[in-house]
């Protein structure tokens, strides 16, 4: 595993024992300090838990948006923060399951083995190492041939709404589906299963393009599959404060979608690209960097907004 750095260039994770409350918050290296202990949970309460588990898909049919590190590292978050955080992935390139650490060998038993064999969710989930409060359902290969095996199966869009129901989610605050960038059989299936979805948009040209599909899809399975599902969260990725476009992008979002939308803007960084190489979420990789303080803040406004009700 490799160290942690700051964007300061030392390793401010580690622990050693220094107060940082007592650090004054007027150099570089102090604030990346402070912000890594802040992002690791030290002197900071837990974050409110939600009355039942909620079950929220990430989703967006257009590629390179930022599902699955919104999804991993949104799942991190909430999870050192005191909540207990299933995640499932359901897109076959299986990256959020390398992030977190999982092995997706040939003989790995996963999400796929669920949807088609009908073995239990239960079974499946393997605890994220060093998240505590944190499970992965991986995805492997077998998923790429997932949407032609399901079609001849019974409720072959509900598959894993019934493997939801066969888990004990009393034990669960979250479970984060992480969708692939189509809307396929995989993505119906998260959306019949779920009560929430998240979008997150990134905030560069052709952003809003074909999430007019998306949201019409939304609404078919609203009529037809799930009457209980609904839009609740929109997160602004890949946000570059140094371009005008990046705001008007912002800008029109917002007014779109209004409270739907995140005050947290998630910038740019290469840290978070960097993070999944590592098999880590930028949370443990770099935990003073603007990626991680940014997603940090993202997950504690889900949280609370669970306790408000707001864009519920």
């Amino acid at each position: 595993m490799p160290e942690n750095h700051s964007d300061g260039g030392i390793d401010v994770s580690r622990e050693t024992g220094a107060d940082y409350d007592d650090i004054p918050l007027d150099t570089p290296i102090a604030r990346a300090a402070r912000a890594a202990m802040s992002v690791r949970g030290h002197g900071e309460e837990d974050w409110p838990r939600p009355r039942s588990c909620r079950v929220i898909s990430v989703a967006n049919q257009k590629g390179g948006v930022g599902k699955t590190t919104t999804t991993v590292n949104i799942a991190v978050s909430l999870a050192m923060h005191g909540n207990r955080v299933l995640v499932v992935d359901l897109d076959p390139q299986g990256n959020a399951s390398t992030a977190l650490g999982m092995e997706r060998g040939g003989n790995s038993r996963s999400i796929y083995h669920c949807l088609v064999e009908d073995e239990e969710l239960r079974d499946l989930a393997q605890p994220v190492p060093g998240i505590d409060g944190l499970w992965c359902v991986p995805a492997t290969i077998d998923l790429a041939g997932a949407e032609i095996e399901l079609v001849s199966l019974v409720a072959r869009e509900s598959r894993l709404k019934r493997a939801f129901a066969a888990y004990d989610t009393d034990e669960l605050d979250y479970i984060l589906i992480d969708c692939p960038p189509s809307l396929g059989l995989l993505t119906v299936n998260a959306m019949v299963a779920c009560q929430e979805v998240l979008i997150p948009i990134q905030c560069e040209y052709y952003a809003l393009e074909g999430l007019g599909q998306l949201l019409r899809n939304v609404d078919l399975v609203k009529s037809h599959l799930n009457p209980a599902l609904a839009i609740s969260t929109i997160v602004l990725t890949m946000y570059d404060g140094r371009t005008r476009l990046a705001s008007q992008v912002a800008d029109e979002v917002r007014q779109h979608f209004g409270d739907l939308v995140l005050k947290t803007l998630v910038p740019r960084s290469v840290r978070v690209s960097e993070a999944p190489s590592y098999g880590q979420s930028v949370m443990t990789y770099d935990p003073g960097s603007t990626g991680a303080v940014a997603y940090m803040e993202a997950s504690r406004e889900i949280a609370y907004r669970a306790e408000t009700g707001t864009g519920l």
